[in-house]
């Protein structure tokens, strides 16, 4: 890991600044693992966990045999009493789902918080312009939806943060063809409500803390203002209807998995 990526970490408040030693006992070889959840976000509490995001390349023989292939793995572990969750799909598994709308893993390969990379890992980023359309739209909006929907059933800080960070991530993908998954930087290029800064601040004391002292029905009015904003934001989009990497991806799949 870079100096320049220790000093990113810890402005954006890991409690650990280098996590090499535990990806080391990952099973197979990695692309690449970036940082994703509320620390990529923007807004993490000090008891919030590690999200850890990447993926692995799994031999042709896995891939070729009668047995199910490992597509997608799992570790969770705890460190200096802070707990750390590391997921990571086969390579072509997430090209194929980064070939739909899905923002989801884009902004997991795109993460600034970068704890180990690749040749391969530059090679997915540098496509991942290709795969972006303005259906991704469609992923914010129903990410943003769930989020809401929880929000009212729990009262919680967290998915109400949620909801408004996709709708923003949204609005300025469609706007500007990039992936912004960063709230605090994001409300510095869309309006948003302005009562977001107090929310981030007061998410910092708990990951489940409550939200209080909010008017519900202006709170709404701002999510439906918003979700109108990413509509017109996806009718005005330049992005194309269609992913056109597909041939690129395809051929990076096939030349990583016969030389790895």
């Amino acid at each position: 890991m870079t100096t320049a990526t220790d000093d990113l970490l810890a402005r954006a408040g890991l409690p650990v600044t280098d996590l090499r030693p535990d990806l080391a006992h990952a099973p197979g070889p990695l692309a690449f693992a970036t940082v994703s959840g509320a620390h990529l976000y923007g807004f993490p509490s000090q008891d919030s966990d590690v999200d850890l995001r990447g993926v692995h390349v799994l031999p042709a023989e896995d891939l070729v045999g009668l047995h199910e292939p490992e597509e997608t793995r799992t570790r969770m572990w705890e460190r200096d009493g802070v707990e750390l969750d590391l997921v990571t799909h086969d390579l072509r598994k997430f090209v194929r789902l980064m070939l739909r709308p899905n923002g989801y893993v884009l902004e997991q390969l795109l993460s600034p918080l970068v704890v180990h990379t690749s040749p391969l890992h530059t090679e997915l980023a540098a496509s991942a312009p290709g795969v972006l359309t303005r259906n991704h739209a469609h992923h914010y909006r129903g990410f943003a939806g769930t989020q809401w929907r929880l929000y009212g059933n729990t009262g919680e800080l967290k998915p109400l943060l949620y909801t408004f960070r996709a709708l923003l991530t949204g609005i300025h993908l469609m706007r500007s063809g990039e992936v912004s998954a960063h709230l605090p930087t994001l409300l510095t290029e869309v309006d948003a409500p302005a009562y977001l800064p107090d929310l981030i601040a007061a998410k910092a004391d708990a990951e489940h803390g409550t939200a209080t002292g909010l008017d519900g029905e202006a709170v709404a009015r701002d999510v439906t203002e918003l979700h109108g904003v990413l509509d017109e934001a996806q009718t005005r989009s330049r992005l194309p209807d269609a992913a056109t990497a597909l041939e690129g991806l395809h051929d990076l799949v096939v030349r990583a998995r016969l030389t790895g």
